[in-house]
């Protein structure tokens, strides 16, 4: 026989869970509204189809490249340069080398991060590897081309940019393949 605060309390138990179910969905649409309030982190959405006209010769930005790498994936990850100094609205390309050092074929995905985060929206790539999923045959070994530019509206403060890759392991598409 249960008491009424037993009931009081089980009731209380079962609406806490189902609450936090709920606001456990609602975190991801949050932290993007949060991160577009603030300009943090850096997400970059940018997919450029035209290719701006002026080039602002009188001043250079560094873009600095850095890569990580999930250790779920077997694979090495490199940008070609670490660096590069180029006038705003000035296309440029840069390759990334990825190389498959196991003996299965292997799906990555790349999840760029811009640094500082508020400067994301003056990086515009017009083609990247990033924009897809990547797959590597078996000790297979590829560039991936990122072509971008930096828009010339840039403010002045705004002297490097570091561009982070980290490449993860695509599980969900190895399952599907089974």
């Amino acid at each position: 026989m249960t008491t009424p605060k037993i009931k009081k309390h089980l009731r209380l138990l079962i609406f806490s869970a189902v609450g936090m179910f709920g606001f456990g969905f609602a975190l991801v649409p949050l932290y993007d509204v949060f991160c577009d309030i603030t300009g943090l982190n850096g997400k970059d959405y940018s997919r450029a189809t035209t290719i701006p006209v002026h080039i602002d010769e009188s001043r250079t930005v560094k873009v600095e490249f850095i890569t990580y790498l999930n250790k779920k994936l077997p694979w090495q990850f490199t940008p070609e340069i670490r660096s590069i100094n180029l006038h705003p609205g000035e296309r440029y390309q840069v390759n990334f080398v990825a190389i498959n050092q196991s003996d299965q074929d292997t799906f990555g995905r790349a999840v760029p991060s811009i640094t500082p985060g508020y400067a994301a929206q003056y990086l515009v790539k017009t083609e990247c590897f990033c924009f897809q999923e990547q797959m590597l045959a078996a000790n297979e070994e590829a560039m991936m081309p990122l072509i971008f530019y930096i828009d010339p509206n840039i403010p002045a403060d705004i002297s490097t940019l570091t561009l982070a890759y980290t490449l993860f392991k695509n599980e969900q598409t190895r399952v599907a393949m089974r």
